[in-house]
């Protein structure tokens, strides 16, 4: 692999890539700014409150919110890959990121991003059990199932980043360096790369776009089988199921949906491009404290549990 990493190296003669962003005006620079500043603070308290909630309080030995605490985890460490260069460039002049950093985001970002989705379909999962097989939940989905369901998530985070990684990283350039993007991607790079890049597009689509339909599929599927089976439960029984599905199926359509457009189709990039990417490294992750709480009463009553012992003495709080 060494050998194959220096020849790739001769076969470059750039050390950074340009990255363009969204616009060149001034003013809307600045408000890209504040708004995703406060995106990102929003997002780092969310979900940093989950986190510390769920650790701090007996839910953390619920399989559900077991598997929302990695989820809070992968939110923050996916977003960070991006967005606060992204934040930085918006105030300087040229949008700069050196070759090898630019090769860390693009594995950073795409492992991260999908051990998230697969996180979500372990969720998923943890719902059907939940729902569908009530009385078998606490055997099924016992402690020991619930750490090598997340060692398999991490597990095939690693799978698909690795090979996005190796293709990017075998890419010649020697011409144009810069990336229609706020990010370095795969995509942005296959069009400056002065090689025919056809089959490594082809295999892309087939990593990444696949991924991100077969998940959306298998989610979609599950998610229709529990809706199901909730006609056979009590209307408070259907009421609490409801309000939770809804919640995991809302974080997926905002997750999946942009990056199926993103990667299940021809490699080459778009203006829309950077748009739909905002939903699936800035938005999403800010939303999901906010819908996974917002219904949850055990949730909600763990944060302020937290809140308040933060504020005042655990004596008040309790």
């Amino acid at each position: 692999m060494y050998s194959r990493l220096k020849y790739t190296e001769k076969q470059r003669n750039i050390s950074e890539f340009i990255l363009l962003g969204f616009s060149y005006d001034q003013n809307m620079q600045i408000f890209c700014f504040v708004l995703f500043l406060f995106c990102y603070d929003t997002l780092l308290a969310g979900n940093f409150l989950i986190l510390v909630s769920i650790r701090c309080s007996p839910l953390f030995h619920q399989p559900m919110y077991y598997f929302l605490s990695h989820l809070s985890s992968m939110d923050i460490c996916y977003t960070s890959t991006v967005t606060p260069k992204f934040i930085g460039d918006l105030l300087g002049g040229t949008k700069t990121i050196s070759y090898d950093n630019c090769m860390l985001q693009v594995f950073a970002m795409h492992f991260f991003g999908s051990t998230e989705v697969f996180i979500l379909t372990v969720m998923a999962l943890d719902r059907y059990v939940a729902i569908c097989k009530p009385l078998h939940y606490v055997i099924i989905m016992n402690r020991t199932k619930c750490y090598l369901l997340v060692l398999a998530a991490w597990a095939g985070g690693a799978l698909h980043s690795f090979p996005q990684l190796l293709m990017a990283i075998q890419l010649p350039f020697c011409g144009p360096n810069e990336l229609d993007h706020y990010f370095c991607d795969i995509f942005p790079l296959l069009k400056v790369a002065c090689t025919d890049t056809y089959i490594t597009g082809v295999l892309v689509v087939a990593n990444s776009g696949m991924v991100a339909l077969v998940t959306f599929v298998v989610l979609f599927v599950s998610y229709v089988i529990i809706l199901f089976s909730l006609r056979h439960h009590s209307a408070e029984g259907r009421l609490k199921a409801l309000s939770t599905c809804g919640s995991h199926i809302t974080v997926v359509i905002l997750f999946l949906g942009p990056s199926i457009f993103a990667y299940i189709r021809p490699p080459t990039t778009f203006p829309e491009d950077k748009i739909f990417a905002l939903f699936y490294t800035i938005v999403a992750p800010m939303f999901n404290p906010l819908i996974y709480t917002l219904r949850n009463t055990e949730m909600k009553s763990a944060m302020r549990k937290v809140l308040c012992q933060t504020l005042f003495s655990k004596e008040v709080c309790n």
